[in-house]
């Protein structure tokens, strides 16, 4: 993983994290979705996978650990969190306390068929081997298989001005992925059409990246996370690339 992704899915997860606690509980779900979920798409997942209490849902690349705790809170579900940098396994177990697991999505150190449900959400344009992401999800959730994601999804391939380490797939090589690792789309949904954030849910998001760049604006991590984030915003600002709400089953 680069220094930049790195710093964004690591370090800034932690500052995260630390000040989302400062500010208090009602701030710990917001800032944990920070840049990974908005109530509208989880609530969009939630619906059509079928959610219902008790059922173990697999959070592949959680981050801080945000939508899923939305999961437990709307629809009373078992996570567990899979998470590849060891900074946000710590933010994730600090503000949410829900079993964390450090290891990649490509290589799931879970069982065949062992959950419910499962969703990555932002996670597949950060990985290389795309079709293994898929083909693991496939194999780790029970049959019928009941996945979300949210993907985003460039409008040409390799556009410019993609932040470090991304791969943004086209609609063509997304579907193609998916047909090739078993799976089939059930409902596919852009993000565009969704409800706003709400404005109460907005502030706490606000509030807490102010605060991370109060206290950490003169650190490395910060930077390079902060033009991760400035690339992909314009990115989706001018439609190069679009966020796409999708559920899969076993073809």
């Amino acid at each position: 993983m680069s220094e930049a992704m790195e710093a964004e899915f690591g370090t800034v997860a932690e500052f995260t994290a630390q000040v989302a606690r400062d500010f208090g509980p009602s701030f710990h779900i917001p800032a944990g979705c920070r840049g990974s979920g908005s109530p509208a798409a989880l609530d969009w997942l939630m619906e059509h996978l079928e959610l219902v209490p008790g059922e173990s849902l697999l959070d592949s690349g959680a981050g801080v650990g945000g939508p899923a705790a939305y999961a437990v809170q709307q629809r009373s579900v078992r996570p567990t969190l899979l998470e590849p940098e060891h900074g946000a396994c710590r933010a994730a177990q600090a503000l949410f306390g829900y079993p964390v697991v450090q290891a990649s999505a490509t290589d799931m150190p879970f069982e065949d068929q062992m959950f419910d449900a499962a969703w990555a959400l932002g996670v597949m344009c950060t990985l290389e081997d795309q079709l293994a992401f898929l083909t693991e999800l496939r194999r780790v959730v029970r049959s019928p298989g009941r996945i979300g994601l949210l993907v985003f999804m460039a409008q040409i391939p390799d556009p410019a001005g993609q932040p470090d380490g991304n791969n943004f797939p086209t609609r063509s090589t997304l579907t193609d992925l998916i047909v090739r690792s078993g799976l089939r789309v059930e409902h596919w949904h852009s993000t565009a059409d969704l409800p706003d954030i709400p404005d109460d849910w907005q502030a706490k998001i606000d509030a807490v990246t102010e605060e991370i760049k109060a206290r950490h604006h003169n650190e490395r991590a910060w930077q390079l996370a902060e033009k991760q984030s400035e690339l992909i915003g314009g990115l989706l600002a001018d439609g190069t690339v679009t966020g796409e709400l999708l559920v899969l089953r076993r073809a």
